[in-house]
């Protein structure tokens, strides 16, 4: 390493964010810049450990030990050359990721972890504005054609490296936009769209085609679509909802997260004038204590909500790591975003019973309980906790209870392909589904996770088709399904 003392000089240092004031005025990202000193400074953490945890804790394989020394040299175009080895999409998973790495690093152990993300970050868009991410065309063609269903990070990976494999790739997107959940998901504050459309781009200019518009299954024959290409992907993700089957779930001014989150990013985008459900002067209660639950939070709090609660029935996670986590698993601790900073009350151990009716058919309040977790038969639930009910009056409710699988689309039915017990489509060890040439990877077979699995089953699925599509690869490949997620 370039400093062999500095995690013992230096103390962890991350981003500040922009005053609550100040970014609630706007939709721009919460971070301000990082100080070019001060991530030189946080590269030198990276102490000699021997061996490297971070690697584990990272689905990609992210050379982190390797770009952090380089970045403490300040030979940045070397770092990017390193990051982007393993990694398409450093911009996202930068500001995205929750950094499953640093819960491994072994400073974490008994210190604060090194910034791995915000180092990760810097090189990526220091790459950017040096001009060292430019097109990767490639050098022969292959003549083979391969379909990709879905543009969220699963579906732009295995595109992009197809691609720069030689084979002639056209990704299919049912929205008008190309990006999937980073495009209508992901809330401008956490990401800021031209981030993404800089990275298309520069995919459009190496060849890979986008069809917006067109879903697969509806629009086009799923099975014709697969007769017409050499290889299919399905990249779908897992996007079913999970719903609250409770008395008044079908009352008005009570909608999906999924349902809220997409129009919100249009508005931010110009592309509405306004939010058909906007939060303005509403009291608002989001049921789901999870990052899409804090996505919706902080999109409230900028559409000016008056109050907001946000319900969780789990209880309220230790601020420490648990002895039940331990080093370097992910720890289940309490984490607070920047929308919980922004406002708003979070609720732990409590379930909504109903919702109730204000007459003329729209929500006027909720009533909940408190419960307490249990194990029954080896199984974890909860009970109720006597005396403990109560009644919340709210105008908005979202429900961001996370997804159960992929859609039960046409597009399945017309493939023909076996989904496995949970519902998500089956694959094998080559992402291979149980139909010739159909390919799966990402949400849509993994399950809900995170971005980082998303664009490494994108990395490894890509070096399958082509292996299969040309007798061998050269492309890596990071994973297989068989691995289990971290943070599921």
């Amino acid at each position: 390493m370039g400093e062999p003392t500095g995690f013992l000089k230096y103390r962890r240092e991350s981003p500040r964010r922009r005053p609550v004031p100040e970014r609630l005025q706007d939709w721009r990202e919460v971070y301000e810049p990082f100080p070019p000193e001060a991530l030189h400074v946080q590269a030198a953490r990276c102490m000699d450990c021997g061996i490297p945890f971070c690697h584990t804790g990272c689905p990609l394989g992210n050379l982190i030990p390797e770009w952090n020394d380089l970045v403490y040299r300040r030979d940045f175009r070397e770092a990017a050359e390193r990051l982007h080895a393993t990694n398409n999409f450093p911009e996202f998973t930068g500001r995205l990721c929750p950094a499953p790495c640093e819960a491994a690093c072994v400073l974490g152990i008994n210190d604060d972890p090194v910034t791995i993300k915000q180092v990760e970050v810097e090189i990526a868009e220091r790459a950017w504005a040096e001009g060292r991410a430019e097109p990767v065309r490639p050098s022969v063609r292959t003549g083979k054609r391969v379909a990709v269903v879905g543009s969220g990070p699963a579906g732009l990976a295995v595109a992009q490296q197809l691609t720069r494999a030689g084979h002639a790739v056209t990704v299919f997107e049912r929205a008008d936009r190309i990006g999937g959940l980073l495009r209508y998901g992901i809330p401008e504050f956490k990401m800021e769209k031209w981030v993404l459309d800089r990275r298309l781009a520069q995919m459009a200019a190496e060849g890979t085609e986008f069809r917006t518009g067109v879903e697969v299954g509806v629009d086009v024959d799923a099975a014709a679509l697969a007769g017409e290409h050499d290889a299919l992907v399905l990249a779908g993700g897992a996007t079913q909802w999970r719903d609250l089957p409770i008395p008044g779930r079908e009352l008005g001014g009570i909608h999906q997260a999924m349902e809220f989150l997409p129009l919100a990013n249009r508005v931010a985008a110009g592309e509405l004038d306004r939010h058909p459900a906007d939060a303005r002067g509403k009291r608002v209660v989001i049921i789901g204590g999870g990052d899409t639950g804090a996505d919706c939070l902080g999109t409230v709090h900028r559409q000016g909500a008056a109050s907001v609660h946000q319900f969780e029935i789990l209880p309220e996670p230790p601020r420490e790591r648990p002895p039940s986590t331990p080093w370097p698993t992910w720890p289940l601790v309490l984490r607070t975003s920047s929308a919980h900073e922004e406002g708003g009350e979070r609720v732990f151990s409590v379930n909504t019973e109903c919702f109730l009716d204000d007459g003329h058919g729209r929500v006027r309040a909720l009533r909940a309980h408190q419960v307490r977790p249990q194990t029954v038969d080896g199984r974890p639930s909860f009970v109720k906790v006597e005396g403990t009910d109560f009644e919340l009056p709210c105008e908005l409710v979202l429900l961001a209870l996370g997804f159960v699988g992929p859609e039960r689309s046409p597009m399945l039915d017309q493939l023909g392909v076996a989904l496995d017990a949970r519902g998500s489509v089956a694959r094998d060890a080559a992402y291979a589904t149980s139909v010739p040439g159909v390919f799966c990877c990402g949400d849509m077979g993994r399950g809900q996770s995170l971005i980082v699995w998303a664009i490494a089953e994108g990395r490894a699925c890509a070096a399958e088709v082509d292996r299969w599509l040309m007798g061998s690869t050269l492309l890596p490949a990071p994973v297989t399904p068989d691995a289990a997620p971290i943070g599921r």
